[in-house]
């Protein structure tokens, strides 16, 4: 089987079983971390803990929105919406970024800097319980993040990681490795800034450290919000699957060229493609209706997710056509 319908194959793995285990597996150790952080930060007074908190919140939230997006994306096409609720999931993944750079971002900088400008004092009162949770806490979000890691590689069909990540149309497992990746930085910068804050007895490395977790957090947001901002306006497929489609429709019966070729991803597993191509000028119209089926056939045996598919018979522009 050609690449592109291998990495085409691999989408399909990662928009249905493989993106739904990585959003719960993240949900539920989410949920527990959120959980102790938030008990610990009130037992320490530790602005660290409590951004770091407010991270797992907010990725407890952003598990909750992928969730709603993929249950939504399935509804059936209506009148009102004809081609269907697929965007539903690039929708759902905007508003997680939005949540990583509100809830976890921008929270966890403003308390830093509240903590850093306060008067010097006692940074941490029972540090010990600190330590254990933000080590239980490395420990989990690792799980977490190897099973992402695991369904990136599915997903990745073979590419290298940069190939993957600027030819992925479905954000939901990227959204939960990043998050994980910054979950586990933010744990490292944690537990620096509480180590410190309780070896000098200041206040101030706690903060320091709460902000650098919350500039952390703003930059996957960003990185996140670009990301899936393309995909809402509408990218098309990659291009080795986009020159795929071309060699298949070049080599169709009775096709004299191909004019142009245009394609954009309603959802991960969702494209419209249209195509406008010459063909054979003594066909009759019976002929060429048959020899239309038969190209949407070849397309959506080797791309299933094509599913919806326009061709165009029409000149090539070099005699004169005017597109």
């Amino acid at each position: 089987m050609p690449a592109p319908e291998q990495h085409a194959a691999a989408a399909q793995h990662s928009a249905h079983e493989g993106g739904t285990r990585v959003v719960v597996w993240a949900l539920a150790i989410n949920l527990i971390i959120a959980a102790l952080k938030f008990g610990v930060a009130v037992i320490t007074g530790s602005t660290a803990m409590l951004a770091e908190a407010f991270h797992s919140l907010a990725d407890t939230g952003n598990q909750i929105f992928l969730l709603l997006g993929m249950r939504l994306s399935t509804r059936p096409a209506d009148e009102e919406h004809p081609f269907g609720f697929a965007a539903e999931r690039y929708f759902w993944a905007f508003m997680a970024a939005l949540s990583i750079f509100t809830v976890g971002g921008a929270v966890s900088v403003y308390e830093g800097v509240e903590k850093m400008i306060a008067p010097a004092g006692a940074a941490i009162a029972h540090p010990l319980w600190a330590f254990v949770v933000l080590g239980a806490s490395i420990v989990l979000e690792s799980v977490s993040f190897v099973v992402a890691m695991r369904e990136f590689r599915e997903v990745s069909g073979g590419r290298g990681f940069r190939k993957t990540l600027r030819e992925a149309r479905d954000p939901t497992v990227l959204t939960v490795l990043f998050e994980d990746t910054a979950a586990l930085v933010g744990l490292v910068l944690a537990l620096g800034g509480v180590g410190l804050a309780t070896a000098t007895g200041n206040a101030l490395w706690d903060g320091l450290a709460s902000v650098l977790v919350g500039v952390v957090l703003i930059a996957v947001a960003i990185m996140l919000v670009r990301d899936v901002k393309s995909l809402l306006i509408g990218r098309s497929v990659p291009e080795d699957e986009r020159r795929r489609i071309h060699e298949i429709a070049a080599a169709a019966r009775d096709v004299v060229a191909v004019v142009h070729i245009r394609t954009v991803h309603l959802g991960p597993d969702e494209v419209m493609c249209g195509l406008k191509l010459s063909f054979t000028p003594t066909l009759e119209t019976r002929a060429l209706e048959l020899r239309i089926n038969e190209l949407e056939a070849q397309l959506r045996a080797a791309f299933p997710h094509l599913r919806r598919i326009y061709v165009e018979p029409g000149f090539d522009e070099h005699a004169g056509d005017a597109r």
